[in-house]
């Protein structure tokens, strides 16, 4: 791998890894699309962590906050007390942590095809479309409750399909339960802190009892550097433009790429 390739990858994984749109899906097509070689798992593991880097740099506050509610300091994460967000979060993990593990051969060779990344970029962002519009968006992160929090975390579960999106899915779960635009945004990345974690430790583990030659230092650095800069870029900026703006384009550009990619298998076969 080139360091111009690595500096593309990451970015295409920082960009998309919280955009409703499946970081799964583009690391895909983009080595497919250009006639790369699969980045292998050693990269995957650099850009994961500099993407879950950028979450938690990026909501240090409710970081801080709980590590003092644990302590027994008198305070609130998101509204909540601190043991009810760790169990909200807990639960809203543990279902992509059974699938995971229980789905991972599946995972990285059935799923990894292009048919399929057309079929749930289209449909799942039909479905994101259908809980934006008619979602109620009343609700902030305080009163997500436990069973919230596991429909969320079910739903997260379907995102280890690539092209479901693990940003979109549980987003569009949360607003069929009537958080706002801006509160299914902050759970939904408040969420990816301990998936990440679980994600990072297990292929982390892999990579480090399987070895990584010595070339490829360089590229890993650029993607943990490049995924992290541009995951926090990304983080801000669509926080900002929920609390204004719809997740429509989002809808849109999900079709327009199912619909690329159903062209480009047609034209090939």
């Amino acid at each position: 791998m080139t360091p111009l390739q690595a500096l593309i990858l990451a970015i295409v994984q920082g960009v998309t890894e919280f955009l409703p749109i499946s970081s799964s899906a583009h690391l895909i097509l983009t080595p497919y699309l250009f006639g790369w070689e699969d980045q292998g798992l050693a990269f995957d593991v650099a850009t994961n962590t500099g993407t879950l880097a950028a979450v938690m740099l990026w909501f240090r506050r409710d970081l801080v906050a709980l590590a003092r509610g644990v302590f027994g300091s008198e305070t609130t994460v998101e509204g909540m007390p601190p043991w009810r967000f760790v169990a909200a979060l807990a639960v809203g993990t543990l279902p992509v942590a059974i699938a995971g593990l229980t789905l991972a051969g599946w995972i990285e060779t059935e799923a990894r095809n292009p048919l399929l990344i057309a079929g749930t970029s289209i449909g799942f962002g039909l479905l994101l479309f259908a809980a934006d519009r008619f979602g109620p968006r009343l609700r902030q992160v305080a009163s997500v409750t436990l069973t919230d929090a596991l429909i969320i975390g079910l739903a997260q579960a379907v995102a280890l399909v690539p092209g479901v999106s693990r940003s979109g899915i549980t987003m569009t779960a949360a607003l069929a339960l009537g958080l706002t635009r801006p509160a299914a945004a902050r759970f939904s990345f408040l969420l990816a802190i301990p998936v990440g974690l679980l994600a990072t430790g297990y292929d982390g583990l892999k990579f480090a009892t399987g070895g990584v030659p010595q070339a490829d230092l360089l590229p890993m650095a650029i993607g943990l550097v490049g995924a992290a800069v541009s995951a926090y870029l990304v983080i801000g900026a669509l926080l900002a433009w929920l609390e204004r703006q719809t997740m429509t384009p989002f809808v849109v550009y999900r079709v327009l790429l199912g619909v690329v990619i159903l062209a480009l298998l047609a034209a090939s076969s």
